[in-house]
């Protein structure tokens, strides 16, 4: 089965770059996550969790830049996954409007509030430099639509943890969608904070 129902902008990229059919775990997730639930999505390695992320957000925002502020956030446990994230991103996103941003420890916390302001749609951090940009209005809430957590193992540890307890406090509402291939009870503690009436897809 191909993909179906998806901006007609990303179908064409999808075909460009060879991607016919789903994968049993992509087949489940997107229509679950394209309803604005918030969503575990649980599956190993391969089995298409970045690529469903991908095309979910691209999905969100409709494929097109808008405005000036963030209306999705990607968070990812570490630089070496926020350029890999990038990377992939870009594949989907050549010759589109979409702005991508990619902000990690190693960048100038100025030098990103100010790139930042020029205009971004998604943006990919790290806990701990996200949680940075918010303490230094360096990030502004109001048009986040959606929330990604790519492999959220890395939020069972104390301080990534609590830097996203503390960045959710300052988002009024939006989508939340944790990618993980185990569902950690760690994790699961989210429901009752700001993972309100989750679904689960297990692929």
């Amino acid at each position: 089965m191909a993909f179906k129902k998806l901006h007609p902008g990303i179908i064409e990229k999808l075909n460009t770059l060879e991607i016919q059919t789903p994968t049993k775990f992509q087949s489940k997730s997107i229509p679950v996550i394209k309803s604005g639930a918030n969503v575990f999505c649980i599956g190993p390695k391969d089995c298409g969790k970045t690529t469903t992320l991908i095309l979910t957000t691209l999905q969100k925002i409709k494929y097109e830049a808008a405005g000036n502020v963030p209306r999705a956030v990607v968070l990812v446990e570490n630089t070496k996954r926020v350029l890999e994230l990038y990377e992939a991103f870009l594949l989907f996103t050549k010759r589109s409007s979409v702005r991508l941003y990619a902000s990690y420890e190693e960048l100038h916390i100025d030098m990103q509030k100010s790139e930042i302001f020029e205009g971004v749609d998604i943006l990919i951090s790290t806990p701990k430099m996200l949680h940075k940009l918010f303490l230094a209005n360096g990030v502004h809430t109001s048009e986040i639509k959606l929330f990604n957590i790519d492999d959220a193992a890395f939020l069972t540890l104390a301080t990534p943890y609590s830097a996203l307890m503390s960045i959710t406090q300052s988002i009024q509402k939006c989508q939340y969608v944790i990618y993980t291939e185990n569902l950690h009870p760690k994790l699961q503690r989210f429901e009752s904070y700001f993972m309100e009436y989750p679904k689960t897809v297990k692929g």
